[in-house]
């Protein structure tokens, strides 16, 4: 996998989106998990391009800033661009925005699993 390779994820944020419902925060706007969610959402598919049909890819941190609001009925869309490669470890570069701009930017680390193996580990 080589840097570079770039998602977009996006959605119409709606209802089950909002903090209020989320149980993040009490507004009705766009909850910082949901959009956390989609910024793992733009990264997972990027990095799903490049995989072998037993592998996938799992969440392992997540830095984020939500640094403005989004209402209910907006578009939010959020670009991941692979900027690290270490062994199984990836690193993105995510942005989230609506169409006022940014609302808010990651850093967000991911491993490349084999999926019977790690479904194992899981089972226990």
């Amino acid at each position: 996998m080589e840097t570079g390779l770039t998602y977009t994820s996006e959605i119409t944020v709606g209802q089950q989106h909002l903090a209020a419902n989320v149980g993040s925060g009490d507004l009705p706007v766009f909850a910082t998990p949901a959009m956390i969610a989609l910024m793992e959402n733009a990264a997972m598919k990027a990095a799903a391009q490049q995989l072998a049909d037993n592998e996938s890819t799992v969440g392992s941190m997540m830095s984020a800033t939500h640094i403005r609001p989004t209402a209910e009925g907006c578009r939010v869309k959020a670009t991941a661009t692979l900027t690290a490669v270490e062994g199984r470890k990836l690193t993105f570069s995510i942005v989230a925005e609506d169409e006022k701009g940014k609302i808010g930017e990651a850093t967000h680390e991911r491993f490349v699993i084999d999926r019977q193996r790690f479904m194992a580990k899981a089972r226990g």
